[in-house]
């Protein structure tokens, strides 16, 4: 008997993976959701629909014809710093578009696996464990948080699966990444300016999305951190980077976070403990160097 997996944010770069991984499952019956037409360039193995998450009416529309067994939730407004400008935009994709879906999972019994991130902290203590007291310190930070306990307070079986600073790449990015922006910069000639006193445990988004199907597959229910393992500075991040790729280790300079203007406040040391997520799940992500190796392969 096929499950019925919905993934909502198939277009992005988490979703895509995703569809990618799941499409290839024979016990799964996939729908792929996103606003706006199917950004995906392999069309088989799955169904895909059309879905505005801040829509109610939409969300049970869709729920109501494919009536999921499991929801994968990764649409999400991801950019911290449109979030800190866009306060409409952000509550209505990060926090009442999760009403709507939480409602829909209750009403058809359906198992979420809820996308979240290491910005609900403050950075003062990282890496955390699942145990870990959040503070957020950004509106999308916040957000998030907020999107948590909505899911913990509800009658549903959940599961969140939190994660950082996820790269990647796929055929149609609406965003970059760090890997690709450095490879560019650097083919480019241009010197780039990169934080030392910010630590992050960089994400394949591949790993992510391996992460996520052991949940869903599992309907493994709680809190799992899903990341990388290696604790490192975006600077860090840039060197091992350019020297992957040959390219000029000169052109990047070292900074602190205070030299950027940004609008929203970035936790300084953040990452995760991924003991539980190994040791329930089974979960393995490969170092930041296997990652790009990976990327460099899909790239060529």
């Amino acid at each position: 008997m096929k499950k019925t997996i919905l993934i909502t944010g198939s277009n992005g770069l988490l979703g895509q993976k995703l569809v990618d991984l799941l499409s290839k499952e024979a016990g799964v019956n996939l729908i792929a959701t996103a606003r706006g037409e199917n950004r995906l360039p392999n069309r088989s193995g799955y169904t895909y629909q059309t879905l505005d998450i801040t829509d109610p009416q939409a969300v049970e529309q869709v729920f109501s014809t494919y009536q999921p067994q499991i929801v994968i939730h990764t649409a999400a407004m991801t950019n911290v710093d449109t979030c800190e400008t866009d306060l409409a935009g952000c509550e209505a994709l990060n926090v009442k578009a999760v009403e709507y879906i939480v409602h829909a999972c209750a009403k058809y019994n359906t198992f979420l696996c809820h996308l979240s991130t290491d910005f609900i902290f403050d950075g003062e203590a990282g890496p955390y464990d699942e145990d870990a007291i959040p503070n957020p310190i950004s509106v999308y930070g916040e957000s998030k948080l907020r999107a948590e306990q909505i899911v913990q307070a509800s009658s549903i079986r959940w599961a969140i699966a939190r994660t950082v600073l996820v790269f990647g790449i796929v055929p149609d990015m609406s965003r970059t990444n760090i890997v690709l922006w450095v490879k560019k910069s650097l083919e480019d000639g241009k010197q780039i300016n990169v934080v030392t006193d910010q630590f992050r445990t960089p994400t394949l988004a591949e790993d992510l999305a391996i992460g996520c199907w052991l949940i869903a597959k599992n309907e493994a229910e709680g809190i799992f951190n899903i990341s990388g393992e290696e604790l490192l500075t975006p600077y860090e991040m840039a060197i091992k980077t350019a020297e992957f790729f040959h390219l000029p280790t000169n052109l990047i300079q070292q900074a602190d976070s205070s030299t950027f203007s940004q609008p929203a406040k970035r936790p300084p040391r953040t990452g995760f403990i991924l003991t539980k997520a190994k040791s329930v799940l089974g979960y393995d992500p490969r170092t930041f160097s296997e990652g790009i190796a990976l990327m460099a392969s899909q790239i060529s």
